[in-house]
């Protein structure tokens, strides 16, 4: 492993939005604005708020324009979300979103079941949405799910995702997200796509999204650290997921990640105990136990007191010491 060399990563925040829109119940919107304007707070590059997808597609974010428009923003954060069509990119704008997020997949099969459209039926809708954000002087992010492998096609050629990635960077997206959407991708894999990817389009602002799935969560982001990518998307306590994957689980844990990178001396920029705080305030709202590690076990230097007896335990065995014997 490389150190850090205290190398300046971006964490992306999308517990409101991909955590959120998982969760069987629905959060209050004075909690989501709450939240959000907590999370301003702790040193993140951006944070996705909500969906403009429609209310009756995803009713847990049916509040996206109160959201949008209720939260404090914080200079040098970008604020951004889901934008899937025209309708979606007009609802946006109107509450002054700071850039759209589009979305498609690498994977025919997924896009279909995801999307409910070909990839090249979004690719139409999507440049739609594009033109209209450009016309408003509004950045577009592309996130191209399954780019490490499809749950139902299985492989997804790394030809295949340079090609769609080509497409929108000849449209004038700002960035793209690598997404391993199911929990799919290894390190190696992860190295070599990421390497490819950014020699290719040196221009474009990149992000690796991560699940956790196969508890490879974490060892990709180091592998796509190492490769050049410098943003990162993770979800507090680790929610979220995708409901066309049997058994997938929830994004890298944001604690987790920022733990983990900071020991190796990267500087995320983020306040460790304040997200702590704020995981412990996500688990409140979803009112389960959230899958990440760091809440419970503390950081690598939290101290535990020894035993009680402690004391006497080592004059014992000082003792042994003094007289030779090991009973």
């Amino acid at each position: 492993m490389k150190a850090g060399s205290n190398t300046r990563l971006y964490m992306n925040e999308v517990a409101p939005r991909d955590g959120f829109q998982m969760e069987p119940h629905f959060i209050s919107t004075d909690d989501k604005v709450a939240l959000i304007d907590q999370l301003s707070a702790l040193g993140y590059a951006k944070i996705e708020v909500t969906s403009f997808t429609s209310p009756s597609a995803i009713p847990a974010l049916r509040d996206a324009e109160e959201v949008m428009g209720r939260i404090v923003r914080r200079a040098g954060i970008v604020y951004t979300a889901l934008v899937p069509n025209r309708r979606g990119a007009e609802r946006a704008l109107g509450c002054g979103t700071d850039e759209f997020n589009i979305v498609m997949s690498a994977s025919e099969t997924h896009n279909v079941s995801n999307l409910r459209m070909t990839r090249e039926q979004s690719f139409k809708q999507l440049a739609e949405v594009i033109d209209r954000a450009q016309r408003a002087s509004v950045p577009v992010n592309v996130s191209l799910s399954c780019a490490f492998g499809c749950p139902m096609e299985g492989e997804v050629e790394q030809a295949v995702v340079m090609a769609w990635i080509d497409r929108f960077a000849a449209l004038g997206v700002a960035g793209a997200t690598l997404c391993d959407t199911t929990g799919m991708a290894y390190p190696n894999q992860v190295q070599s796509l990421c390497e490819t990817i950014l020699a290719r389009h040196p221009k474009l602002a990149f992000t690796a999204h991560f699940h956790n799935t196969r508890s490879m969560g974490l060892i990709n982001c180091v592998a796509a650290v190492e490769a050049g990518i410098r943003r990162l998307d993770v979800s507090l306590g680790g929610i979220g997921g995708c409901p066309y994957a049997p058994g997938a689980t929830g994004n890298v844990a944001t604690e987790d990640v920022v733990h983990m990178l900071q020991c190796m001396g990267y500087d995320t920029g983020m306040d460790f105990a304040g997200l702590i705080s704020a995981a412990a305030q996500i688990e409140a709202l979803v009112c389960h136990e959230l899958p990440s590690q760091l809440p419970r076990a503390g950081d690598r230097l939290t101290h535990h007191e020894p035993p009680a007896d402690f004391i006497e335990i080592k004059a014992r065995a000082l003792a042994r010491d003094a007289t030779g014997t090991i009973a």
